[in-house]
């Protein structure tokens, strides 16, 4: 008999508070529905108690999915627990992750509490959450760094109150493989109800090990839940990657002898949806998900694989939703073709508006652009401005002049609050003077942080240009994307869209599991 490996994915809420990778609530609900279509057995939907607009996306998610555990973060006192409760209400099953900080550090420097005061909060948390809900997960904050002995008496506690599951982070990423594994077996060796709750892992990359620190806690530890995100997004150096946890078991099924409910053919499309969503570009080399994954150079490499993949190919690039970029549609292809592509790659839209919407851009861009291929159309029906009512500033013409030996120019013309606006600006080139002369009438004062620049598909000058542009205002920070064949016109749009999300002014409450 095998054992399931529960996979909690965190990459609505834990992934979000990557710097610049917050989300609107109904680009949270699309990845939410593709996580669904992936399978994963808990959706971590957010922190419902950290702002109005969290919790909405909370509710949202909760009521439209019905596959997938949905899970809300609150902290340990009963606001928050209510809160997610609150926004829980619809999910056909749900599940509170409460949380309080044990190790020393965390206690003395950030809570200002006692030993006493932290058992008993976290106990009298579990209880409350206990009452509200039948699935409660209860993690201690920077638990690996926490002194074993008051773990234990911590975590006796709150099983004893009600946690099914029990949670030990790797806060900061400061863990070792073995040595993990080995702390997760000696709690639950130690603590004598710990057969009464599912043991999971939340490891963090700081050192580059998360997802060994992650196998490690189940191989060594006896864990049957992993944490873990899409593409490894997270602070810092980001968390624990789903893909490369789930192919790793998939794969080495031999030595896991683990069962995983995970969809694998809706790793990729998953992959490129939340890039897509965040700004946050994959690696080339990234494992499973990179678009090196499966490219071979070497004649020595390219020969074996010819002769039999799995001389160097240990997995197929179409398990993991690989497909080559064919085709599929131009720009004589009709309405009813366009949508039943989206379907076929996943993507739902919320309205017959949307897809009008998507179909009109799809159009313009079949219009520029003689071949059209899936990673276009997720490209356009992921840009913030196929959902033109909900934004605040939006491109409407852009048009620019640069030579050799003469300073670049540019003249843009967008919306602002329903009210069109005229600017131009020189540049050092042609995207500085678009993004001056847009800066010029709107005066965020934001800095850029980043700008960077990605082809959405490979192999021709024809390929649409993926801009992301990161601002920074007042502590906030967030991303814009914006795609077009245009580079110039592409990195307009990316500006407005951080514009867009500066102006929601969203407030947001970090917190860390």
């Amino acid at each position: 008999m095998t054992d399931k490996l529960i996979i909690f994915d965190t990459t609505l809420r834990d992934g979000e508070q990557s710097p610049g990778a917050s989300m609107t609530r109904d680009e949270k609900l699309r990845i939410a529905r593709q996580l669904e279509r992936l399978r994963v057995d808990v959706i971590e939907a957010g922190f419902a108690a950290s702002s109005n607009g969290d919790f909405e996306a909370v509710r949202a998610i909760a009521d439209a999915i019905r596959e997938s555990t949905v899970c809300s973060l609150a902290r340990a006192n009963d606001r928050d627990i209510g809160r997610a409760a609150e926004a829980l209400k619809g999910a056909a099953r749900a599940r509170i992750h409460t949380f309080i900080a044990t190790s020393e550090l965390h206690m003395e420097k950030k809570l200002r509490m006692t030993r006493d005061q932290v058992f008993e909060q976290a106990r009298l948390a579990v209880r409350f959450a206990r009452n509200l809900c039948g699935d409660i997960e209860f993690s201690p904050e920077d638990g690996y760094r926490s002194d074993p002995d008051f773990l234990c008496r911590v975590i006796e506690a709150v099983i004893a109150e009600g946690a099914t599951t029990i949670n030990i982070p790797d806060t900061v990423g400061y863990a070792i493989p073995e040595l993990y594994g080995q702390f997760i077996l000696d709690l639950r060796r130690r603590i004598p109800n710990a057969d009464k709750a599912v043991w999971s892992v939340h490891c963090h990359n700081d050192l580059g090990m998360a997802v060994a620190n992650s196998l490690a806690g189940v191989m060594i530890g006896g864990a049957r839940q992993v944490e873990c995100t899409i593409n490894g997004l997270g602070e810092r150096a980001g968390n624990c990657s789903l893909e490369e946890v789930v192919m790793a078991v998939r794969t080495r099924r031999d030595y896991f002898g683990l069962e995983v409910g995970v969809d694998a053919s809706q790793i990729v499309p998953a992959s490129r949806m939340v890039s897509q969503t965040t700004g946050f570009v994959v690696q080339p080399n990234k494992a499973v998900v990179g678009a090196n994954a499966f490219a071979h150079a070497s004649g020595i490499h390219q020969d074996g694989v010819l002769k039999a993949r799995d001389t160097y190919e240990i997995m197929r690039a179409e398990d993991v939703g690989w497909s080559a970029n064919k085709i599929v549609l131009g720009k004589l292809s009709g309405r009813n073709a366009f949508k039943q592509r989206l379907q076929d790659l996943g993507v739902a839209l919320e309205s017959e508006s949307d897809i009008n919407a998507a179909f009109a851009r799809f159009k313009d861009l079949a219009d520029r652009k003689s071949e059209i291929f899936d990673e276009d159309i997720i490209a356009l029906v992921g840009d913030d401005s196929v959902t033109h009512d909900q934004e605040h500033y939006r491109l409407l013409a852009l048009s620019q002049h640069s030579a050799m030996g003469e300073r670049p120019h540019a003249r843009v013309a967008f919306a602002a609050g329903g009210v069109e606006q005229h600017a131009d600006s020189d540049g050092n080139g042609p995207v500085d003077a678009s993004l001056k002369a847009i800066e010029s009438r709107v005066k965020s004062g934001a800095e850029m942080m980043l700008y960077s620049v990605n082809a959405i598909t490979s192999g021709s000058t024809e390929s649409q240009g993926e801009v992301t542009v990161r601002l920074q205002l007042g502590g906030r920070v967030v991303n814009g994307v914006g795609a077009d064949p245009d580079i110039v016109v592409a990195s307009a749009k990316a500006y407005l869209s951080a514009l867009n999300k500066l102006h929601s002014n969203a407030d947001r409450v970090a917190a860390q599991g």
